[in-house]
């Protein structure tokens, strides 16, 4: 497990986003001013940390990919990935529950406006502690002169939820408090696991992007 600094620059625009306001609607300024308020002592509310590993991709056919000491992905989507790559980054990481707790507390309370702030606040910040985590990896595979993709999780696309197993099991248990629900869910619940692909230069790895070729186009995830 790795601590980072829990002095998390979070964006205020970023968490009136994640509420529903957006740059077409402008917020009221009760909730601008509680986003500001609870943002000063945000900080206060996290524990961050994280952990990843670097493994080899021995093989991929069709939706399967085999990665080093057995761990199996099966996703189209990861696979066409994975492909290209000569090893992947498996990653976990949260912002711990103190901050959940106080937005339950706060909900049971039915201070619904609060509490919804505050929860924006813990998504934003956990985005930005994976950011931090995607940005060390690639630090990392450039120092070897490999490149990195962006970052996906199960439940993206075709790779299902239940695979998060795999990837905690990839971890060697180094899940840096988290644990999985029946259903494969997070908690503490501002966490977030996942993978990101390590190639060469050659293999356009950090340009995979498989919404190029998705003919969904109302789906949430679209990039």
């Amino acid at each position: 497990m790795i601590a980072i600094s829990n002095q998390i620059d979070i964006d205020s625009q970023r968490v009136l986003h994640a509420i529903g306001y957006d740059t077409d609607c402008e917020p009221p300024t009760r909730a601008v001013s509680l986003v500001n308020e609870y943002l000063e002592n945000a900080n206060n509310l996290v524990d961050v940390s994280y952990s990843y590993v670097i493994r080899d991709v021995e093989w991929v056919q069709g939706s399967i990919t085999f990665i080093e000491d057995s761990i199996i992905f099966k996703s189209q989507v990861i696979a066409r990935l994975l492909e290209q790559c000569e090893r992947v980054a498996v990653f976990a990481l949260t912002i711990g529950n103190h901050l959940e707790e106080m937005v339950c507390q706060l909900a049971r309370d039915k201070l619904v406006l609060q509490a919804s702030v505050l929860d924006a606040i813990g998504s934003v910040a956990a985005e930005r502690v994976a950011n931090f985590v995607q940005d060390k990896i690639s630090e990392v595979a450039g120092t070897n002169g490999f490149c990195t993709s962006r970052r996906f999780s199960p439940g993206y696309c075709d790779w299902n939820i239940g695979q998060q197993r795999m990837l905690f099991w990839a971890l060697n248990g180094n899940t840096v408090g988290i644990h999985l629900t029946g259903r494969c869910l997070m908690i503490p619940q501002k966490s977030i696991s996942g993978i990101i692909g390590i190639g060469s230069y050659d293999s356009n790895v950090e340009n995979y992007d498989p919404c190029n070729t998705c003919k969904k186009q109302d789906c949430p995830g679209r990039r």
